[in-house]
């Protein structure tokens, strides 16, 4: 192999942040844009400890999660996030991963999804009903709390919905401590007062009360519910045969419930900030829904006669990829183009960086979902949009994540219209996934669009 007598250009860091700092303390965003748009699609450089290269050139970031992945493994501190999330498909690698995920992969099959539409568009239909003309809600606080619902029922047929805002904010407690689960000394951490540490201790038992729950009241039952659980807990062990233990079904239970509904939550909370800050592209989701739905609910059969509303959420994603950072660790040294990433070194990829890229997108920070036609998606190269990762570890949920957008933005753009809130603070906050700091306060007004009441279907509990 031949040897780089350089390193790639790259920011030159003070001793401080070379050795202590780690992004997610500051502002990551700004920092990955800057030095990719300084330094080029191969950047150098050292910080917390570790030798860093931010990758932003397409074709190596194909090699890197699809042709040569196996040459890497996720970074430490996703093993560190082990002590939140358990053995999950998420921190999982190597035999393992690839048994868990052909074992939860049937629930994700796509005959599957098509039949947890009805389940979306009913909750979120329970949710657009409760809503009050002019009201002001934290859409991201709504969100969270539509999707995990939505989770809860399609793949744990759980009725969660009365627990959504306690799960939630658990939830929540979890997240937010992730970048500090990530640290070397996260084990010291831990053991401290740390208020931040302290609510993620907190939060993680309340959810670990609430999937043993499930777990011990499914096992007592017995019944095969057909579900993502239920697939789970009937899971032998292809050497011994046998069944995967309680910590098993509930590592990969967490990971699904956060990983499930956190990232739709997300873009879906992005999708309503876009929208209502673009009158004429809502004017259009608006007339393809009046026009395809006469005033029914959406179906899954209408995600095919929805396509300005797919290009909208395809065009939120992009600005705002829920997963906006990528990361994989070197087991050997690597060669990038001229360059050798030396074993042990992390690289970076970022969807949130090449997705703005102005060599692929005209006017890249505008949202256009006019942009995505099918002349222009097929001349894009694959990882110049890759909102779900690549390869073997793409999101085992893609499918599900799309028709649960189209349908959710359809079912309550069909009845509302969203502003925000004058004055509110919108800040991405790179955490596991991009969040609105802040929440997303808003104005919800009722459209006057008709609706066809004989054509709703009834509520998820039968009532009026």
């Amino acid at each position: 192999m031949s040897v780089a007598l350089t390193d790639p250009p790259g920011p030159k860091l003070s001793l401080i942040a070379q050795l202590v700092y780690r992004p997610g303390f500051g502002n990551p965003l700004e920092f990955f844009t800057r030095i990719a748009r300084t330094y080029g699609d191969i950047v150098s450089y050292r910080m917390g400890g570790e030798h860093l290269f931010l990758v932003n050139d397409w074709q190596h970031i194909r090699e890197i999660l699809v042709t040569n992945n196996r040459n890497f493994t996720k970074s430490r501190g996703l093993e560190r996030s082990k002590r939140l999330l358990g053995r999950g498909l998420l921190t999982s690698e190597g035999a393992f991963h690839l048994r868990h995920r052909r074992l939860m992969q049937p629930a994700f099959h796509r005959e599957r999804i098509a039949g947890y539409g009805q389940t979306m568009v009913e909750y979120a239909d329970r949710m657009r009903n409760a809503w009050t003309d002019g009201a002001t809600l934290d859409l991201a606080r709504e969100m969270n709390r539509l999707t995990l619902s939505i989770v809860g029922k399609t793949l744990f047929d759980a009725d969660v919905e009365s627990q959504a805002a306690e799960v939630g904010d658990a939830l929540t407690g979890v997240i937010e401590s992730f970048w500090m689960m990530m640290l070397p000394l996260a084990d010291v951490l831990e053991r401290l007062p740390v208020p931040r540490m302290r609510r993620a201790r907190i939060a993680r038992a309340r959810l670990d009360a609430i999937i043993y729950g499930m777990i011990a009241e499914r096992r007592a039952s017995g019944r095969d519910h057909g579900d993502l659980l239920s697939m789970l807990l009937s899971a032998q062990d292809e050497d011994d045969g046998g069944v995967m233990t309680d910590q098993q079904v509930r590592d990969e239970a967490m990971t699904i419930f956060l990983a499930g509904h956190e990232t739709t939550a997300n873009a879906m909370t992005w999708t309503w900030y876009l929208l209502g800050g673009a009158p004429d592209v809502e004017a259009k989701v608006h007339e393809e829904i009046d026009r395809v739905l006469k005033g029914r609910l959406p179906a899954t059969e209408d995600l095919r006669l929805l396509p300005y509303v797919e290009r909208v959420v395809t065009e939120s994603m992009r600005l705002y990829p829920p997963a906006w950072i990528i990361g994989r660790r070197a087991i050997a040294d690597y060669p990038l183009g001229p360059y050798i990433a030396p074993a042990q070194s992390i690289l970076i990829m970022s969807p949130y960086i090449i997705q703005r890229d102005p060599r692929y997108y005209s006017e890249p920070e505008r949202f256009n979902p006019d942009r995505w036609t099918p002349e222009f998606r097929a001349a894009l190269p694959k990882f110049v949009y890759f909102p779900f990762g690549g390869g073997p570890r793409q999101c085992i949920g893609e499918s599900f994540a799309w028709m649960e957008l189209v349908l959710l933005v359809a079912t309550i753009a069909q009845r509302w219209q969203l502003r925000l809130v004058p004055g509110h603070p919108v800040v991405p906050q790179p955490l596991v996934t991009l969040r609105a700091k802040h929440g997303m306060k808003m104005t919800v007004h009722e459209r006057r669009a008709p609706l066809l009441a004989a054509e709703r279907r009834a509520p998820l509990d039968g009532g009026t």
